[in-house]
């Protein structure tokens, strides 16, 4: 029987996925998601992303039952796979999106395109988000972006043929069977396209009256922001539906709703920059672990400061707003975009650590991990781009600013419920008497700083300034301009605020 195999990667959705839907015109299918340890046994990976993957499987076998088939999930490298399946039921095709992944899914992807060729099976990609494969000059980019978000939605197939796997494949495998790091925060949020439907449709309805205002606050954000990144990395839902169902929700308010289309105005922005950034790692992988400007090689050693490091991965910085962060992070896998570039300015500059061994550890602590956005962002952050401000994000002024009550530094950290107002950002200046009274013993309880924050932030700036004013690497920053700047004149209505403050990661939401 001949029939094709649409290959699902991160794209966990039968609605508007075009890769299933040229299968289905053609006849059976036969619907694959692999497992693959390489992938898994990446620094990247965390047991929370196996935990959200395997929601999402579940709730894509229910979309495709519904149309008549199942979803075959296997464990093994995907040529492996391939190869196994053409010898026991010879396919014809092999469909999927196109992913703009890590490293280890960029060569993965080079070398099923080998065995395609090799074994004769036409391989069919399409595009998932935005982002343009092989793209010849930004000059055109954003009306690309507005073409493909602009085009019509794809609906899910009517019903599917199925065709079973044809040997008996064992259940999926546990996060110890993989060596996966980490434990499943307890407050993360859960996978599926059903609960992507019921966040986008909450914060379209509702909470994107607090958008903007309400996303740069710690206490705020989880309510005014849009949580739709984790459902956006793994493609339970499309690109193009969100932007559609923004836009016709838009188009539905009333005149005087002008909290809400402020919001989602700033929200559609927000939306086209999600591909700008991933666009950058599709136009240079290697940004995924060397500096974008060469000229930055260098600055900061890799494996320095393992003390440094390790203290921020613990939130033992001593800096309250900090380490409440890394604290919520470990229980939420999530932070808003604010205080995770406050992480990184933090990292990067008192605490100069290198970008790369951070944003690994960033990435098993996001649950919304886009490799895209997530790396271009840390080497904003870290300023070694070498096109863009350098910014800097002091987490004393960023807790009186965001946090000027205390609630957040005080949810996430116990022993910082006795302490006063008056030493609550900066508790290593409390009196023996003041440390006595509330029982909190500076250094034991809470962390000293690690370093002087004003002195080596200083000094971390003179660094990174003085690079920067090189003549060869001035002269190398046009270059990088034409190949990743943004051409904000192009951008589509209502999307014309620029970037945004600056995010950490994926959140841009």
């Amino acid at each position: 029987m001949a029939y094709s195999v649409v290959w699902f990667k991160r794209d966990l959705r039968v609605h508007d996925h075009a890769a299933l839907q040229q299968a289905a015109a053609r006849g059976p299918v036969l619907c694959l998601y692999v497992v693959e340890p390489s992938l898994w046994a990446e620094p990247d990976a965390a047991t929370q992303h196996l935990h959200f993957l395997r929601e999402g499987l579940l709730d894509l076998h229910a979309q495709l039952k519904a149309l008549g088939t199942r979803l075959h999930v296997v464990t093994g490298e995907v040529t492996d796979v391939l190869s196994r399946l053409l010898a026991l039921a010879p396919f014809e095709a092999l469909y999927a999106h196109e992913e703009t992944g890590n490293a280890a899914t960029y060569r993965r992807d080079q070398v099923v395109g080998r065995w395609c060729r090799a074994h004769g099976v036409a391989w069919h990609e399409t595009p998932q988000f935005g982002v343009v494969r092989r793209l010849p000059s930004r000059q055109r980019w954003q009306s690309q972006w507005a073409a493909h978000t602009r085009a019509p939605l794809l609906p899910a197939p009517e019903a599917l043929q199925p065709v079973p796997l044809p040997w008996r494949e064992p259940a999926m495998p546990r996060a110890d069977q993989l060596g996966l790091p980490g434990a499943d925060p307890p407050l993360r949020q859960r996978g599926g396209r059903a609960e992507a439907l019921a966040v986008l449709h909450e914060f379209l309805a509702l909470r994107s009256a607090q958008y903007r205002g309400g996303i740069s606050s710690p206490l705020r954000a989880p309510s005014a922001c849009s949580r739709l990144s984790p459902y956006l990395a793994l493609g339970c839902l499309s690109l193009r539906e969100v932007v559609q169902a923004t836009q016709v929700h838009m188009a539905q308010l009333p005149p005087e709703a002008t909290r809400q289309r402020q919001g989602l105005a700033a929200f559609m922005s927000r939306l086209v920059w999600h591909c700008h950034f991933i666009q950058k790692l599709e136009d240079e992988p290697e940004l995924e672990w060397r500096n974008l400007h060469r000229g930055y090689d260098g600055l900061r050693d890799e494996a320095a400061n393992p003390e440094h490091l390790d203290a921020l991965m613990q939130g033992r910085t001593g800096w309250p707003m900090v380490d409440a962060c890394v604290a919520m992070l470990r229980e939420t896998g999530w932070l808003n975009f604010r205080m995770r570039a406050m992480l990184v300015s933090v990292a990067a500059y008192p605490l100069w650590l290198h970008w790369r061994p951070v944003g690994l550890w960033l990435a098993r602590q996001f649950l919304d991990y886009e490799p895209g956005i997530h790396w271009s962002q840390l080497q904003m952050q870290s300023g070694t781009t070498g096109i863009n401000t350098t910014r800097v994000y002091n987490p004393i002024k960023q807790a009186h600013d965001h946090d000027p009550q205390g609630h957040f530094v005080r949810r996430w950290l116990p022993a910082m419920r006795c302490v006063p107002d008056a030493w609550l950002f900066e508790p290593w200046r409390m009196p023996p008497d003041v440390q006595a009274r509330c029982s909190v013993q500076v250094g034991v309880d809470i962390a000293m700083p690690l370093v002087d924050l004003e002195a080596a932030t200083r000094e971390a700036k003179a660094r990174l300034h003085a690079r920067r004013a090189q003549p060869e690497v001035r002269a190398a920053k046009a270059a990088i301009v034409e190949k990743h700047g943004s051409r904000k004149r192009s951008t589509p209505a209502r999307a014309r605020s620029g970037p945004p403050d600056h995010p950490g990661q994926a959140s841009l939401f």
